[in-house]
């Protein structure tokens, strides 16, 4: 009689480090999506200046779309109205510098509530 090797106890440790590298498989995180314009070298179309739309937050936490005062009540509707003809239901937020974050949350959620895809920040190094 020779000496055999006994395969079992190292298979069920296979099957046990494969059940735990499945387990521990990274799980990807989601939070809020942001587009950040980008730089151009040229001047944009005609078409492309007038689709962009940008809700500004002043320093009184008013709130401007494309320069146009909106009260915070209307301005989900005010953008519903201006995005129900448009495919690319991007925007982009710009906040005051001495404002605090909330109110520019508060835009985006906003935003976000009209049915924009995409929301977008516009920075200072951007301006």
């Amino acid at each position: 009689m020779y000496a055999a090797i006994n395969v079992t106890p190292l298979i069920d440790v296979l099957l046990v480090l494969l059940i735990i590298f499945l387990v521990i498989t990274p799980v990807t995180s989601k939070g809020l999506q942001t587009q950040v314009p980008q730089d151009s070298t040229g001047v944009p179309p005609a078409d492309e200046v007038d689709r962009s739309v940008v809700i500004r937050v002043m320093k009184d936490r008013s709130m401007q779309i494309n320069n146009e005062r909106v009260e915070e009540a209307l301005m989900g509707a005010r953008l519903r109205e201006i995005f129900k003809r448009r495919a690319d239901k991007t925007v982009f937020v710009h906040g005051d510098p001495e404002i605090e974050y909330g109110d520019v949350a508060k835009a985006i959620d906003i935003a976000k509530g009209a049915g924009m895809d995409r929301v977008g920040l516009i920075t200072r190094e951007m301006e």
